[in-house]
């Protein structure tokens, strides 16, 4: 190295790049970034100083890093032992790609919620927070393609349609619990009528689809948030499962 090469301090450095010095340190820590001299002093390690080499390795590693590359794949790929360059770019595009997925969902989720608010007398904080809750649980149960599907099912039915469905999800849950708990043949001509109209908004809501109808079972049997908000607890989805085979039955 030569002797008579500019060599800036932790602190010149981190102001030429808008850096803070804590984090030139953390680099030095990680080795991702180590200085190439230090000022020599009688009680030890001296300033940090950094060449022209290590700028110019600081500016890969913010290159890079820009592109939402971790500091551990940066470090692989500056020193050539990680995933190759190409390789790294197109698994963060996957990660970009999905990112702007989950927040192109989230975008149509708040405009569907402004437009239930606007259209729900005394709409509360509350009620926000709960759909958002119902909303993450889906998002735990469900494929990203089934939230493609769920979110375009939604536009062809409209929103209109969709608040109408989950107005009435509850006025049928409690018809169903009110038969099953006076003890009603699930056979009974009053039950299968409860049981057609639960198919037909499952119906609905999964499109038929036997996975989407899965996942929709996943939600309830998993969180319980889902089943206290809905009151779709294991002996209702039981007797609605009994109805439906005695449905079945009666078609042969």
């Amino acid at each position: 190295m030569d002797d008579h090469e500019d060599l800036l301090k932790v602190g010149e450095l981190a102001k030429r790049t808008g850096l803070t010095v804590r984090t030139l340190h953390h680099y030095d820590e990680l080795g991702l970034l180590t200085p190439s001299r230090r000022s020599a002093t009688p009680s030890g390690p001296g300033y940090r100083l950094y060449a022209a080499a290590d700028i110019d390795r600081l500016t890969r590693i913010l290159l890079l890093k820009g592109l939402g590359l971790s500091l551990d794949e940066i470090g692989k790929l500056l020193d050539g032992d990680g995933l190759p360059l190409g390789r790294a770019l197109a698994l963060q595009i996957e990660r970009l790609r999905e990112e702007i997925g989950r927040q192109s969902r989230l975008l149509r989720r708040l405009e569907a919620l402004a437009v239930r608010v606007e259209s729900a007398s005394g709409a509360s904080v509350d009620d926000l927070t709960e759909t958002m809750e119902m909303m993450t649980m889906y998002e735990k149960h469900f494929t990203p393609e089934q939230l493609e599907t769920l979110e375009r099912r939604r536009e062809t039915l409209g929103e209109e349609q969709i608040l109408a469905a989950e107005k009435e999800w509850p006025e049928l849950i409690a018809k169903v619990r009110a038969a099953m708990e006076r003890g009603t043949d699930p056979a009974s001509p009053d039950v299968q009528a409860l049981a057609a109209r639960w198919s037909e908004l499952v119906e609905m809501f999964t499109g038929g689809d036997p996975a989407m109808a899965a996942s929709v079972r996943r939600v309830y049997q998993n969180e319980p948030f889902a089943r206290q908000r809905t009151g779709l607890d294991p002996e209702i989805m039981e007797y609605v499962a009994r109805a439906n085979s005695a449905g079945r039955q009666g078609e042969r």
